[in-house]
């Protein structure tokens, strides 16, 4: 029937338009079955950017969505495929009866000293159950910005997507919002009245004990369990097992507790942060993220294994978090630094989705930062899989395969 939800999703690798979007949307319309569409996001690789009436077209013209968005990628996930550098479109589609669809367009412009954002809608601020979709330009648009101003906001809406990647300077990456490309700024639509279970897989395990930061300005943490936190992370280090000395030659990494009103930290309650330097002199460590004296500080490492076991573990809450529904489709968006930077096997992230929801349609791109909800607030991440995994049903008589 076609008054239910429903998605399809589909890749083609080749190198000149129209084709591969043509094809793409084609799979696409195939999966969803007849009926309406009420979006479309399409994720291109950046020779297919140039032109959008030939990337757009193809895909207006076979699926008729009522919103399209998108944008440019280094890498177009599709399916359990990662076109890892490869010439390649994906168009994931989504028919949402019943289901509120805001789109909107946001560009940054100088206000005093600073920048201002515009086009964010009233109707999201204070407002319970919306979900964003949000793609940006890192050159062009401070999405940490925004994402830290929504914070502010009770309640504040979830935000899931990326920023587009591909291109080495200003102008040169593509943002679509209907059948426009845009060259600056960001492009989302605002969901709500459909679950969506977000996720953010942040590939770290922990190590080391859990310390507090006694003293801290801004993102320096001066002390750490009353001690000068350069001293105290050479203790710890001292203290390691050979497995924790293992995981620690990649590098270390800040874990901050988001949430400090729960009465043990588990998976998802550590932001990870890099670690840039310490100041011997001071004593002081230098982390990515602002901090604050009483928030819990944990060492984490990043690996392959560990980076894959922990995509797996939040794929399987974000299914979970669908209350018992079969997962149904899932938009993906991971680091630039994953793929074969990080893991030995081809298509890593895209299988690892496909197998862990069941082969729902899904798609997705390499990202320059990734944005996901942590501890409730909304974040940009590095090295990160975030993701959107919608029902196969409104109700939970279907129930989870």
């Amino acid at each position: 029937m076609t008054d239910q939800i429903a998605f399809g999703a589909g890749l083609c690798e080749a190198e000149s338009l129209p084709a591969p979007a043509a094809r793409a949307a084609e799979a696409a319309a195939d999966a969803l079955g007849p009926g309406p569409v009420t979006l479309a996001v399409v994720f291109a690789s950046p020779g297919h950017c140039e032109s959008a009436d030939e990337l757009l077209g193809p895909v207006h013209e076979r699926l008729e969505p009522e919103h399209l968005v998108g944008c440019m990628t280094e890498t177009v996930l599709g399916g359990s495929r990662e076109a890892e550098h490869e010439p390649a479109v994906a168009v994931w589609a989504a028919r949402l009866p019943g289901a509120e669809v805001l789109p909107f367009r946001l560009v940054a412009r100088p206000v005093d000293e600073g920048l201002g954002i515009i086009g964010w809608p009233d109707a999201l601020d204070g407002s319970e159950g919306w979900t964003v979709l949000l793609f940006a330009d890192p050159f062009t648009f401070p999405a940490d910005g925004l994402l830290g101003r929504l914070n502010q906001t009770v309640p504040a809406a979830p935000v899931v997507g990326g920023m587009a990647s591909g291109g080495r300077r200003p102008g040169e990456h593509r943002l679509f919002a209907g059948r426009e490309s845009l060259s600056e700024g960001a492009v989302a639509v605002a969901l709500r009245g459909v679950p969506i279970s977000l996720g953010v897989s942040q590939g770290c395990a922990p190590i080391g004990p859990e310390m507090v930061i006694t003293a801290a300005d801004g993102s320096a943490v001066e002390e750490l369990a009353g001690v000068p936190a350069v001293q105290k992370l050479e203790d710890v280090i001292a203290g390691f097992t050979d497995e924790e000395r293992r995981l620690a030659e990649g590098g270390l990494l800040a874990g901050l507790v988001i949430d400090e009103n729960q009465p043990e930290y588990e998976h998802g309650s550590f932001l990870i942060r890099a670690i840039h330097g310490g100041d011997r002199e001071t004593g002081a460590l230098l982390v990515g993220e602002q901090v604050r004296v009483g928030q819990t500080m944990r060492l984490h490492a990043r690996d392959a294994a560990s980076a894959d076991d922990d995509l797996r573990t939040v794929l399987r809450a974000t299914r979970e978090g669908l209350g018992g529904r079969a997962p149904g489709g899932a938009l993906i968006f991971s680091c630039n630094g994953r793929g074969s930077h990080m893991f030995p096997v081809p298509d890593h992230d895209a299988a690892a989705v496909a197998q862990e929801l069941a082969e729902a349609p899904a798609a997705g791109m390499f990202c320059n930062g990734e944005i996901g909800p942590v501890g409730g607030r909304n974040f940009l991440h590095g090295f990160t899989a975030t993701m959107a995994v919608f029902p196969a049903t409104l109700d939970t008589s279907e129930g989870s395969e």
